[in-house]
């Protein structure tokens, strides 16, 4: 299994044959292994819906209408998940991909292959175990994964399709961090607190994450402080190492960011040790609330590191 912090490689699959999905009139497909449902059969050349989906981003992939698929993989690329009613992790996968193709918005379509329906297109694409993924683009194969992967690792798989594509896409909002802002905003700290770390244990380089957890514990550090009090208590002694610490948050939170970093880094400069050490710390947690972005915390990074070396 690749590390999550990676993107998955992305590449053509050259020994893979489609030529033989690609006639009009294919071979009717095996029986299947295990008894299915009868289902109603979709016009000749359109994918069939799933239902319960959004008809845009998901389909059925039969043997039958693949040569669809292949056209439709020309401009939308569509990745192909083969499953089977009787493969437990494929129940754990797929509703996952499908969420992802809704939130995605129709930048790239979702085709549920079901493998005892589709032996061919299962030989073909050499599935040796299941769910499997497998993208097209632009009528050719690339690299997938098997088995069931963290959500964090599907996207970043599903990013690299895309960036493969050419696809432009925004990126989908998140709504477990619109759950967490909106628990923040209402003062909730634990709450937001919880969601906060939950993002980061599945996706730890989430940017937006990690800076509402820096601003939970901002928060926290001025519950119960007068600003007034705290920046008078400052601006008495420089060298009172917790007051200017206060007096930092207060300004970050009163929109005065570069006053805050600057006041931080003249302390360092005054300081050693675990005083030096704690502040450092307090400084890079400032930085993570406005996040790696703002110009103003790109300055002060490199004013941090003149006054550290």
């Amino acid at each position: 299994m690749s590390d999550p912090r990676t993107t998955p490689s992305i590449f053509t699959r050259g020994a893979v044959d489609l030529s033989a999905l690609r006639p009009a009139a294919p071979a009717k497909p095996a029986a299947p292994s295990r008894p299915a449902a009868p289902e109603a059969t979709p016009a000749a050349g359109v994918p069939g819906t799933v239902p319960g989906v959004n008809p845009e981003t998901v389909i059925d992939v039969t043997e039958a209408d693949f040569q669809a698929v292949l056209e439709r993989s020309l401009t939308t690329p569509v990745l192909l998940d083969f499953w089977a009613d009787w493969c437990d992790p494929c129940k754990k996968l797929s509703p996952v991909l499908e969420r992802l193709a809704a939130e995605y918005g129709g930048s790239w379509i979702l085709g549920k292959v079901n493998v005892d329906l589709n032996p061919r297109l299962a030989q073909v694409f050499r599935v040796q175990g299941i769910p499997q993924v497998t993208a097209v683009i632009g009528g050719q194969p690339v690299e997938g994964f098997s088995g069931v992967l963290p959500e964090a690792q599907i996207r970043q798989y599903i990013d690299a399709v895309l960036k493969a594509a050419g696809v432009e896409v925004a990126t989908p909002e998140d709504p477990r961090l619109d759950a967490a802002d909106d628990a923040l905003m209402t003062g909730d700290l634990d709450e937001a607190e919880a969601a906060y770390r939950k993002i980061l244990a599945e996706s730890p380089a989430d940017a937006a994450a990690e800076s509402g957890l820096a601003q939970v514990e901002l928060y926290r550090r001025i519950s119960g402080v007068d600003p007034s009090s705290a920046l008078a208590k400052a601006a008495a002694d420089s060298d009172d190492v917790a007051a200017q610490r206060i007096a930092a948050d207060i300004e970050v939170l009163s929109g005065q960011a570069p006053d805050a970093y600057a006041r931080l880094i003249a302390l360092i400069k005054r300081t050693a040790g675990d005083d030096r050490e704690a502040v450092r710390k307090h400084l890079l947690s400032l930085f993570l609330v406005a996040g790696p972005e703002d110009p103003a915390v790109a300055g002060a990074r490199r004013a941090l590191a003149s006054a550290l070396f």
